[in-house]
């Protein structure tokens, strides 16, 4: 007798998906309206009203919490005192003098000489220009605060990283335990660490420091682990086997073979560390980004651009020395020790030397310590960004007008409307329903938990708001990734074109892609859209495009062979084997959309974002603010682990049965 199985046939099984979306459809024009959880404007839930009760305890009782005087205290007052040390050093007035510690010149010619010693030439040359046009923009104080704090922040981050690092490294367990913590440093938005750190922190340098840390520290934990698990086996075995201990091989076997990756460890903080320097701009960092910040708020979009071009050119020097440097290690370690040459002998004695007197001129003249003022040259960027956005406001109005119109009726608001007016618990049934479906029971109860806990949050609207522009935003990001992705991965002579402006692209902090967009089209919730497909777009296009040249050439050949054209080459061989590269790029892009829609609250985006922002910026709504940023979490947890069951079931159809769950739950 035949034995029935309850499970559907993976025919079935494919359909099942679009079946429960198609009722949900049906069902919407019944139920819309009911069961929404509205909370308009400044309204409170008693929730809410908790956190702030309890944040106005922990403010009272803090001077006389020995927790906050002792322990939080403590760390505060050294973090302060570490950037204002720095400060003193390269940007403020130091020990009764009326100039810098170090002047401008001075700095420009340490900064040089290090490029010089461990980059090369040109890097030198494109760091003393950086440093210059710092000061012809303007913003040589602001550009010297946000350096201040970033090198703060770095250091501290290499301090604590590069050991755990290390540990990570060398122990299978700490390994599993810190990846864990790693991702979901990682996946939160930075808008969230803000709140809570205020709460112990206070506004100022410290916090900022802090936030900057926990978004700084998993990518040099993360490289330093794995260049020293890349170490070739038999490269141990022949170090233990000459007799060497296990300290002995990590010291002179070990971290020599992983000093390229800890340096792209360090590349990969530092720019880390810049973006988020900016961001905490809302709690009270000092520079480049409370130029920004408050520009922005006045709509001066000449100033802010000017702001943001100085972020740029920072985040630009940064990156390109630093992987100088990185690709210098690599390039030493290969060739092994160089032989000696009169030049080599006297450059570091001489770019010293050089730095030295140019030091000692800032020190003692005043013309060397403080950038001369350049009159009118300073506000030529400003003037020129301001009439360049009146200009294709009055003139490419239509364009843009028609643009965000087809986007915003035709795509977000339906959509937006769709998850706003839906009860929350039928969104919550649909929802869990298609995960399981799609990836697995286990997956589909993160997703019911994660939506459950947006409910007891009290901000389910602005969550689905929130929602709706990510994933809207993230479908652009991915059209713009495969159209892109493919034709670069296609074309060495496009990759060539493109790469350099994606490169620069993802070196450029969050903030500073709201400053176009804003010239463009004004504060709207479009501008937050448009900025976050900008930022999110460099990395998917990259990932696709590097899956399309992964594709084996003997299966492009015998698709040409067999006389396909090129569509049929593209949609039947080519994006088919590299899905898993298209699963990474829509799950990096989804990410990233999320962290900008988020930024995009202080341009008119509203939801979650607007909720942050005005929880900084009024103490009645705190709470409501906190809990918009655990809003965020909780969003970009779920969604993360949905595209990585999504990714592993990709594999998993790559090797074996295409109906099997993701998550191993059926």
């Amino acid at each position: 007798m035949a034995v029935l199985s309850l499970r559907p046939r993976p025919a079935v099984r494919r359909w099942l998906p679009a079946v429960v979306i198609a009722a949900w459809l049906a069902c919407w024009p019944l139920l819309n309206g009911r069961d929404t959880l509205p909370l308009a404007g400044s309204d409170l839930t008693s929730l809410h009203r908790w956190i702030n009760a309890r944040w106005d305890t922990i403010d009272n009782s803090r001077s006389g919490n020995p927790f906050f005087h002792y322990f939080i205290g403590a760390i505060r007052t050294g973090l302060d005192a570490a950037v204002t040390f720095a400060q003193a050093l390269i940007s403020q007035p130091s020990f009764g003098r009326p100039v810098p510690v170090l002047g401008w010149l001075g700095v420009v010619a340490v900064a040089t000489a290090i490029a010089f010693l461990y980059a090369n030439l040109r890097m030198a040359l494109l760091t003393a220009a950086s440093f210059v046009a710092f000061g012809v923009l303007g913003l040589w104080q602001q550009s010297m605060d946000t350096l201040s704090i970033t090198l703060v922040a770095v250091t501290c981050s290499l301090a604590i990283g590069i050991p755990l690092g290390i540990w990570a490294g060398v122990s299978d367990r700490f390994d599993r335990v810190v990846t864990p913590v790693l991702d979901i440093m990682q996946t939160m938005p930075t808008f969230v660490y803000l709140a809570p750190l205020t709460l112990f922190f206070l506004i100022g340098p410290a916090s900022a420091t802090i936030a900057t840390m926990i978004y700084a520290i998993p990518p040099c934990i993360r490289l330093t682990s794995h260049g020293i698990r890349e170490v070739s086996p038999a490269t141990l075995e022949a170090s233990t086997s000459l007799g060497a201990t296990e300290w002995q091989s990590l010291r002179k076997v070990r971290l020599p073979l992983a000093k390229q990756a800890m340096v792209v460890g360090i590349n990969q903080t530092m720019m880390a560390a810049l973006s988020m320097v900016t961001i905490a701009a809302l709690i009270d960092s000092p520079g480049l980004g409370q130029t920004v910040y408050q520009t922005l708020q006045k709509m001066d979009i000449g100033t802010a651009f000017n702001g943001g071009l100085a972020l740029v050119i920072m985040a630009i020097m940064l990156d390109r020395v630093t992987s100088a440097a990185s690709r210098r290690v690599e390039r030493t370690r290969r060739a092994g020790r160089l032989r000696s040459s009169a030049y080599r002998r006297w450059k570091r004695p001489a770019a010293l030397t050089v730095a030295a007197v140019l030091c000692y001129l800032s020190y003692t003249y005043v013309w060397a310590a403080v950038f001369p003022t350049l009159g009118d040259t300073s506000s030529y960027v400003p003037r020129a960004a301001a009439a360049t956005s009146a200009w294709v406001q009055n003139h490419l109005a239509g364009f843009t007008g028609a643009l965000k119109n087809l986007l915003t009726y035709g795509m977000l608001n339906p959509f937006e409307s769709l998850l706003t007016g839906t009860p929350w618990w039928l969104a919550l049934v649909v929802a869990v329903s298609v995960a399981a479906l799609l990836v697995g029971f286990r997956t589909a109860a993160i997703v019911a938990v994660g939506l459950v806990l947006l409910v007891v949050l009290g901000l389910w609207q602005d969550s689905m708001v929130t929602l709706a522009s990510t994933l809207v935003a993230t479908f652009l990001v991915m059209v713009l990734g495969l159209f892109f992705g493919v034709w670069m991965g296609r074309s060495d002579r496009v990759d060539t074109l493109l790469r350099p402006l994606l490169d620069a692209g993802q070196t450029m902090p969050a903030f500073v892609y709201l400053v176009p967009v804003l010239g463009l089209f004004g504060a709207t919730r479009f501008t937050a859209i448009i900025a976050a497909v900008a930022y999110a777009a460099p990395a998917s296009i990259k990932l696709v495009a590097e899956g399309i040249r992964a594709v084996a050439p003997a299966a492009v050949e015998a698709a040409t062979s067999a006389g396909s054209t090129v569509g049929q080459l593209i949609f039947k061989v080519q994006l088919p084997m590299a899905r898993r590269a298209v699963t990474l790029a829509t799950s990096q892009g989804l990410i990233y959309v999320l962290a900008m829609v988020v930024v995009g609250g202080m341009v008119g985006a509203g939801a979650l974002g607007y909720d942050v922002v005005a929880g900084f910026s009024q103490t009645a709504l705190r709470g409501k603010g906190l809990a918009a940023g655990v809003s965020i979490v909780v969003l970009g947890l779920m969604l993360d682990r949905v595209m990585r069951a999504v990714a592993h079931r990709v594999e998993l159809a790559a090797h074996g049965p295409a109906d099997r769950g993701a998550d191993g739950g059926h």
